[in-house]
């Protein structure tokens, strides 16, 4: 489970900003005791705040760096793909990462500080006993490690300027080492830009493939099958799938993947393509759909199911941006209720987001809820919603109207005098 995160020099984040997952308000079945933390953690977390706040660009950064940890030995040869504060001299300063999750109960941290051309700092810790112990540290390209731990050798003959040691380390097999990268890769996300190396030269962001494609829940290929959590249990996941699928729609009875015929571009001659469809029950008839014609509302419902349901069987955590976007508040309510009930969530896994759908606030607790704010110099800044002002919000709190009253700021400034005066409504 997540812990805490924390980045400094990113985007629009400039000063060190935390996110932390660690529960204010205990006695709820809505959080999971870690017993060696001494700590709950929470499974839901939401940020909330004006148009171009940084909302986004936090949960960018911690998208980040999970997708750093495989791609740093096969993508970083030439550059660093980081984004450094855009203004003043942050740009010439590194940037740094702070992670810190429970593995099999025990509390794992992990930094990292680079810049364009180099990872300057890299450090691997574990609490087994409450006291912090090194799994491995490495400043520039001095590397050293617990006594103990496999492939010391073999990492530090890979080792380059632009490689980490997380991404070379596990290939050699210790189980300190690989438990937490795989409790990281297990970590997937949604509507969130990548870095990608252009054909052109030079790094673009871009939307990756979702990890978890929605259609092998649905699809009878054995190879996609194969890609499910429970293989064993294929008619059951699909009916899960279904059955949230039927949120968005009540209509929907079942999803149909099968091939049609296409005529080549440039050419007389056919080939096949895959393509997907809803089955609507429209009065006594079942009649198919083409997915591009569904609303876009299912059609994003459609996309988070794969993940959603990979996330929770594995008990592992779901990053969103922009929840909201073409949801139906319910929709968004359903999903929040997926996580943090015990039922339907038994492994504890998190889900992260962003919105701006303030009726979510309602179904969200005051230790749920984070806030951005961007200051006159261009900073981001992230506060808990919890702790306002220096001052714990009490639980009874109704967040949404605070929210809405300006209480809490994190509100946009809207200037209408100004629109109306380009408009020359008004001197």
């Amino acid at each position: 489970m997540l812990i805490r995160f924390e980045v400094e020099n990113f985007r629009s984040i400039a000063e060190p900003v935390e996110l932390s997952m660690v529960a204010v308000d205990k006695d709820r079945d809505s959080v999971v005791p870690v017993t060696l933390l001494g700590e709950s953690l929470l499974k839901v977390a939401a940020i909330y705040g004006p148009n171009a706040s940084g909302k986004s660009n936090v949960v960018a950064a911690l998208a980040w760096l999970l997708d750093a940890f495989p791609s740093s030995v096969n993508f970083w040869n030439d550059e660093i793909p980081c984004e450094p504060f855009a203004f003043g001299a942050r740009p010439a300063k590194p940037s740094r990462f702070t992670i810190e999750v429970t593995v099999d109960g025990v509390r794992f941290e992990y930094q990292v500080e680079l810049n364009a051309d180099r990872i300057l700092w890299e450090a691997l810790y574990h609490y087994p006993n409450k006291l912090r112990r090194k799994i491995f540290e490495r400043d520039g390209q001095q590397l050293s490690f617990q006594r103990g731990i496999e492939g010391y050798s073999g990492t530090k003959e890979l080792l380059s300027l632009r490689s980490l040691v997380i991404t070379i380390a596990p290939r050699f097999g210790d189980p300190l080492v690989t438990s937490f990268y795989d409790q990281i890769r297990s970590m997937s996300t949604y509507g969130i830009r990548h870095p990608a190396w252009s054909t052109s030269g030079g790094w673009r962001f871009v939307s990756p493939p979702r990890r978890t494609d929605t259609m092998a829940w649905f699809d009878d290929n054995p190879r996609q099958q194969s890609l499910l959590a429970d293989d064993d249990d294929t008619p059951v996941d699909r009916d899960k799938a279904l059955s949230l699928l039927r949120y968005a729609d009540p209509g929907i009875t079942d999803v149909l993947i099968d091939t049609e015929q296409i005529r080549l571009a440039d050419s007389s001659t056919h080939g096949t393509r895959r393509r997907t469809r809803l089955l609507h029950q429209i009065g006594v008839a079942v009649s198919p759909l083409a997915f591009d014609d569904e609303s876009e509302g299912t059609k994003n419902w459609f996309w988070l199911i794969g993940p959603v349901l990979e996330t929770i069987a594995n008990g592992s955590l779901l990053v969103v941006d922009e929840l909201n976007a073409s949801l139906h508040p319910t929709l968004s309510a359903t999903l929040i209720d997926l996580f943090e009930r015990a039922d339907t969530n038994p492994n504890g896994a998190q889900v992260l987001f962003t919105s701006h759908d303030t009726s979510l606030l309602n179904h969200l607790n005051r230790d749920e809820v984070w806030l951005t704010e961007k200051s006159d110099d261009g900073m981001t800044h992230i506060g808990a919603l919890a702790e306002f002002a220096g001052q714990r919000v009490r639980k009874s709190v109704k967040l949404e109207a605070g929210y809405l009253s300006g209480r809490f700021g994190a509100l946009p400034q809207i200037d209408q005098a100004g629109f109306l005066r380009a408009l020359g409504l008004i001197g």
